[in-house]
């Protein structure tokens, strides 16, 4: 304790010059002041070994439970590593913060509010970004203390504003049909622990000019927004998994100013333009440090580009099902390694966009020693892979010892991608969700809440559900001494 008093007198003062600046957007974590500098993975080649082996191994059970007489296990197993980890429990609602132990990739350490309060949204509106309500999606995810965030029913939240997620946060929007859209959409800015799970993400607009709270204790002056879906801006230990994004100004999924430790998976991606940018610019070195992985996702129908567009760092797209792109799927610029593993890539009708790659601005003199690899990948329709450096033999040393799945378990590995029990796009209501409860736009109780998780799992209404309401929050009355010493000791958790 005699060490730990001058540290929190340290970091009151960088609490305090970083409120006085609201123009700069909003408060820093306190601990990010610290650690402004996200430290990537040592030997991103493991990270990719790992993954690689969880597929392996949950392909076995679901092989050997075929063959058992268990058909009600059996059936839940897929292959896919991180949703054999949690659907097969038929009690999953009860220990919804298993998710967290599921993660695959660069993102797997991303706690979200494990270890939280649940916290119930049983309000849909957002008429207020300065002051938000109690039971409100954005009054949650402001608090400083980890919460897992649920949803009381069908909703659709219209935004006035950013939705600016502080760490340590679940979003989980399983047993309800979760929409999220409107103005600026999620931002995530220097932010870690961050998880959004099954919630559609669409038609978001720019917004700003306007103040936001992103804070207990703080509101700031934002400038005006991308209009992306979700904004990943100098953060690490993201993921973003079973969730449907489409029609968005920007990107649907931007991650830029040394965002790292990031997994993109089991998502649907349609009707966009631009889907996925990766890195700040070309010249911006701390997004050397950048990791992300994108695992069974589907990328869909009226898709343009950027699937993703990456600049710097380390790139591990694996078991994707890529759909008619209309110009390019994977493009590049400043020197990214790219590997692609165990995809399949389905080219246009179009004979001029047959190439999945494409080096955006760059010479060949350039870019014919940048690390990009295709391994087990199936070409489609005339689709083909321009490797570069190393990836231009067989396959990296390190990797040699592990075989990617192949692209023929992409059916399979991605049969559930986007939102579970419902349609990938569009349809809140009873009808199109599949859902047993009606859609109450502005929160309430579902007749169903579990809604078509029932369906899907076989389960009904969710243990207790009624009993759940917005927990009384500490944050909101916590000291500033207190504040400060909770964020030395989870300060930890930056050291990965």
């Amino acid at each position: 304790m005699v060490l730990l008093l001058p540290i929190c007198v340290l970091l009151i003062s960088l609490f305090h010059g970083a409120t006085a600046d609201a123009a700069a957007g909003p408060l820093l974590n306190v601990t990010e002041s610290m650690f402004s500098m996200p430290t990537p993975h040592p030997d991103p080649e493991a990270v990719v070994q790992h993954l690689q082996r969880s597929v392996d191994e949950s392909t076995r059970r679901s092989v050997l439970a075929g063959s058992s007489a268990t058909a009600a296990y059996s059936s839940c197993l897929t292959g896919n590593p991180i949703d054999d980890c949690w659907r097969c429990d038929p009690n999953w609602q009860n220990n919804r913060q298993r998710l967290a132990d599921c993660g695959i990739g660069f993102g797997r350490d991303a706690l979200g509010g494990k270890g939280g309060q649940i916290y119930v949204v049983n309000d849909s509106s957002d008429d207020n970004p300065v002051n938000a309500k109690p039971g409100t999606l954005r009054f949650a995810v402001i608090q400083e203390e980890p919460l897992w965030i649920v949803f009381s029913a069908n909703m659709m939240i219209r935004l006035k504003a950013e939705l600016i997620v502080n760490s340590f946060k679940t979003i989980d929007g399983r047993g309800a049909n979760v929409h999220i859209t409107g103005a600026g959409c999620i931002t995530l800015q220097y932010v870690s622990n961050i998880i959004i799970h099954n919630v559609h993400i669409h038609d978001c607009l720019p917004s700003g000019e306007a103040n936001v709270r992103s804070t207990p204790t703080h509101v700031g002056w934002r400038g005006k927004s991308d209009g992306d879906g979700i904004s990943i801006y100098g953060s690490r230990k993201i993921w973003v998994d079973h969730c449907s994004l489409y029609r968005c100004t920007d990107g649907l999924v931007d991650a830029i100013m040394g965002s790292t430790g990031i997994t993109v998976s089991n998502n649907y991606f349609a009707h966009h333009d631009e889907v996925m940018l990766l890195g700040h610019s070309d010249d911006y070195s701390p997004d050397t440090g950048m990791q992300v992985t994108i695992a069974f996702n589907r990328f869909g129908e009226a898709l343009v580009q950027r699937m993703p567009r990456c600049r710097l760092g380390y790139v591990h797209i694996v078991n994707n099902d890529f759909t008619e792109w209309e110009m390019y799927a994977i493009g590049g610029s400043g020197n990214p390694t790219i590997n692609s593993q165990g995809n399949r890539y389905t080219a246009p009708g179009n004979p001029n966009a047959k190439e999945v790659t494409k080096r955006v601005d760059t010479d060949e003199k350039d870019w014919g020693g940048w690390n990009w690899r295709t391994e087990g990948d199936i070409m489609v329709n005339g689709a083909f892979f321009v490797p570069s450096g190393e990836g231009l033999g067989v396959k990296y040393a390190k990797a040699s010892s592990v075989e990617p799945k192949s692209a023929g378990m992409v059916d399979q590995l991605t049969m559930n991608a986007g939102v579970l029990g419902g349609p990938r796009e569009g349809g809140t209501g009873s009808s199109s969700s599949g859902s047993g409860g009606s859609v109450d736009d502005r929160g309430g109780t579902a007749a169903a809440y579990g809604g078509y998780f029932g369906m899907v799992f076989g389960g009904g209404r969710v243990s207790g559900a009624a009993a759940l309401q917005p927990p009384v929050l500490l944050a909101s009355s916590m000291s500033i001494v207190g504040l400060v010493v909770y964020s030395v000791l989870s300060s930890s958790y930056w050291n990965h």
